[in-house]
């Protein structure tokens, strides 16, 4: 009798899974010193910049072929305005999640955490040195940030079939710490995905939550090229 093959399988999502891809918004306008955004309930809330309007329909472009069966957005501007080329593509019409909005960043929002980055101030240094974003005075706790947005994904899974896939456009932050909880890894590991890329959860039967994949941007890449091109 010869001996039987087992070839290496490409990995495929269990058939009763829920896969939720999660959307970075597009870049949004740049910060302005003495100018503060607009706020919303107290945190930062600009629109998408030129080049996040393009990163929006890049995305479009791109999940419009995937079966995907809802989509979300935050309350705040930025994802809405990601989320609207594919809605219009789809069909879809965006549900808003609050508990998905992004990290409070106490006395550094409404634009003034970007303007530190840039200047190197030392509460951003702290930030990223602890790991906590919550080291800004008034920011939202790391506990109660975790709890939140939990939360949201637990009410995007609601009424979800076995096998659906959605999207969520969401917040840099916000996808950091999804994908901490699913991986339990440090936590800030998955802070820096761009802006209009894609992160791929998997949610099994069971309840258990998979990374399946992080900041997937070659749609971003390949759409800046026709762009050049044409």
């Amino acid at each position: 009798m010869s001996a039987r093959h087992h070839p290496q399988q490409d990995y495929s999502r269990p058939a009763d899974s829920i896969e939720i891809v999660l959307v970075r918004h597009g870049a949004s306008e740049a910060a302005v010193d003495d100018r503060p955004f607009e706020l919303l309930e107290g945190q930062a809330d600009p629109a998408l910049s030129p080049a996040g309007e393009r990163q929006a329909q890049a995305v479009a472009a791109h999940l419009a072929g995937e079966p995907l069966e809802g989509l979300f957005v935050t309350p705040l501007r930025r994802t809405a305005q990601t989320a609207a080329p594919l809605a219009a593509l789809t069909g879809l019409e965006p549900v808003v999640v609050p508990e998905l909005r992004e990290v409070h960043l106490g006395e550094l929002d409404g634009g003034a955490f970007r303007i530190a980055v840039a200047r190197r101030d030392p509460r951003v240094v702290d930030v990223f040195a602890q790991q906590r974003w919550d080291v800004i005075p008034g920011a939202e706790t790391m506990e109660a940030f975790e709890q939140r947005t939990r939360a949201g994904i637990d009410r995007i899974l609601e009424g979800l079939r076995p096998g659906a896939t959605v999207a969520a456009v969401v917040h840099g932050g916000v996808i950091g710490e999804l994908c901490r909880q699913c991986s339990d890894s440090r936590p800030f590991a998955f802070v820096h995905a761009d802006n209009g890329s894609l992160t791929r959860l998997v949610v099994l039967p069971d309840g258990r939550r998979w990374v399946r994949s992080f900041n997937e941007a070659a749609h971003l890449r390949s759409s800046s090229a026709a762009e050049h091109l044409a």
